[in-house]
């Protein structure tokens, strides 16, 4: 939109926060550039002809009567073909042009288009001159890269007859269909970040989001559309699970939110995703991938809309009718970032200094996950699943903002720092962490890899249980006074955790872990553990009992390729099978 013309001007500047008069007729939320160098800010207050404005960019240089002018729309993303492997920050400014502008150094006031105007796509109609067109019905597609077809939407709110449509090769800005009153539709649109994108309607959570990682699927799986915290402490692998998740999670799009963190980290995420590839599709990570990038040296009020901006753009691809998954790291950036604003805002504070909306707010973020029947036709459905990593200061659960997402999420993964002291990673406290989605996910694995799924996650659960219990036994009377049922409990849990909880991110055939792969381990695992209480009940002591050669097969299964595991699961039943040369003489004695 055009910018309205202003005598506006400005009469303070605190930070990220600036004043200016003369801005009566401005409105919550609008856009304004102020300064001489057009420095972009949104206004969060209005008072008489006096407007409060969050500025998104470093405001050292600028001085008082500077002017400013309003943009008469509110911050807003730019939608389509050309955002799959783009790095945007946080207003949605692609950090590579930014860099070919400025330098290495992004420098107060630049910009540049968030898709690029250069690059021409093939728009292929679905639609013919006189049809009927409604909100969300499909104009056609566009391959991007890595084959992805991305899906050319008629924007929210416009519908009517197609008077003329343009295949070939477009631009961007390029007209792609012109309805009968005279309305023209491109390839691209724009939303704002803080308005949740429409649906037709939101379905139930029942189909699992599958995301290769053993101790989440098995033990606390989540939904397609389900929402998940991630706490934990400094070095429990916050980022580590979050990268993952993003490389192997069975989602058609990433988007990566980068939020306060630190710029190396940000800079291996790019290496490692342009490097590695998707397991079931075979094409770069980085094909399917947004980063939205606002680290800790960027300014702060970016890092509050760059959550916003990344969730707009994963509601995109859903509308598409596409798995869209959201990795933000972390929300807790994120909220001091709110606090940070309250606080130059004079609000009232609430709990350790964060805004007393706080909760609300973390709350309309997680509303905008969820499986949703998409607007148009042909009919479809797409799902925005979101995965949050929280960073509580000392690693203590009860601070304010793990608080408020765990009040809205419907799944908490907790990591505790002694089990990644002890190398257990992922480093997830099982006996914390909960899903409320694994009666449903448990019932779709039993559907879909076995019938026995979720008995064998009930077991397991039961079994580290009953080891945590006998652990704080045997730490006082030491694990050789324990009677041998017990010893046996304490081994087959510890090969529980170390083969089926365990995974290594650095592993090729271990870093993704298929359902089926995941149950052989989790069953191979009971099935030692109730094949050594049969061999104890005939008469057998713990000693005798051949762990050590089945714990290697075990280990031998956890990293085959995809291509032996139905073989080394069969060593593993045979190793099992021979548990105890004692059972194999009475065999023999008996034929």
């Amino acid at each position: 939109m055009s910018s309205a013309p202003s005598s506006a001007k400005l009469t303070r500047v605190v930070g990220a926060l600036a004043e200016a008069s003369g801005m009566r007729a401005a409105t919550l939320n609008e856009l304004v550039r102020i300064g001489d160098a057009g420095l972009l800010a949104e206004v969060l207050r209005i008072t008489g002809d006096r407007a409060t404005l969050q500025v998104f960019e470093e405001t050292m240089g600028v001085s008082l009567e500077e002017p400013v002018v309003r943009e008469g729309s509110p911050l807003a993303v730019e939608l389509g073909p050309g955002l799959l492997g783009s790095v945007i920050d946080g207003i949605g400014r692609p950090l590579g042009d930014l860099a070919t502008l400025t330098g290495d150094f992004l420098l107060p006031g630049a910009n540049a288009p968030t898709i690029d105007r250069a690059r021409r796509f093939t728009f292929v109609p679905v639609v013919a001159r006189g049809a009927q067109v409604q909100q969300g019905d499909v104009l056609g597609t566009v391959l991007e890269r890595g084959g992805f077809e991305h899906r050319v939407l008629v924007p929210p709110g416009r519908q009517g007859i197609i008077a003329g449509v343009f295949g070939g090769e477009r631009g961007i800005e390029d007209v792609v269909a012109r309805l009968a009153d005279g309305t023209t539709l491109g390839l691209s649109q724009r939303w704002s970040v803080r308005r949740p994108r429409p649906s037709a309607a939101r379905l139930d959570a029942s189909r699992p989001f599958l995301t290769g990682q053993r101790i989440f699927d098995f033990l606390f799986p989540i939904a397609e559309g389900g929402t998940v915290a991630v706490p934990g402490g400094f070095g429990t692998g916050k980022t580590v699970i979050e990268q993952s998740l993003a490389k192997y999670a069975e989602a058609d799009v990433v988007v990566y939110i980068g939020c306060g963190e630190r710029g190396n980290e940000m800079a291996e995420v790019l290496h490692e995703f342009a490097r590695l590839k998707d397991p079931r599709h075979g094409r770069a990570v980085l094909d399917r991938t947004v980063l939205v990038v606002n680290t800790s040296n960027m300014p702060v009020a970016a890092r509050e809309s760059s959550v916003y901006l990344g969730l707009t753009i994963a509601e995109y691809f859903r509308d598409q009718g596409y798995r869209a998954a959201v990795m933000a790291d972390s929300l807790s950036r994120w909220a001091e970032a709110l606090r940070e604003i309250g606080s130059r805002l004079q609000e009232m504070p609430g709990e350790e200094g964060y805004p007393t909306y706080l909760a609300s707010r973390a709350a309309k973020l997680h509303e905008r996950a969820g499986r949703v029947t998409c607007l148009g036709a042909p009919k479809r459905e797409g799902s925005v699943t979101l995965i949050s990593a929280v960073s509580p200061p000392g690693g203590d659960f009860s601070e304010p903002v793990t608080q408020s997402c765990l009040r809205v999420a419907g799944a908490l993964w907790a990591l505790d720092p002694e089990l990644a002291h002890q190398r257990q990673f992922p480093a997830v406290d099982w006996h914390t962490s909960y899903s409320l989605y694994s009666d449903d996910m448990g019932r779709a694995f039993d559907a879909t890899v076995d019938p026995d799924w979720s008995k064998a996650r009930g077991a397991v659960l039961d079994l580290l249980q009953r080891d945590a219990e006998l652990r704080e036994v045997a730490s006082v009377v030491g694990p050789e006074a324990l009677e041998d049922k017990d010893r046996l409990l304490l081994q087959a849990a510890a090969i529980v955790r170390e083969v089926v909880l365990g995974q290594s991110a650095f592993d090729p055939n271990d870093a993704y872990s298929p359902p089926a792969k995941t149950y052989r381990l989790a069953r191979a695992s009971l099935d030692l553990f109730e094949a050594g209480k049969v061999a104890l009940g005939r008469g057998a002591t713990f000693a005798e009992l051949e762990l050590a050669p089945v714990r290697r097969a075990l280990a031998t299964l956890r990293d085959a390729p995809a291509g032996d595991v139905e073989v080394k699961a069969a060593e593993v039943k045979a190793r099992i099978a021979s548990l105890w040369r004692g059972a194999r003489s009475e065999a023999g004695g008996t034929s």
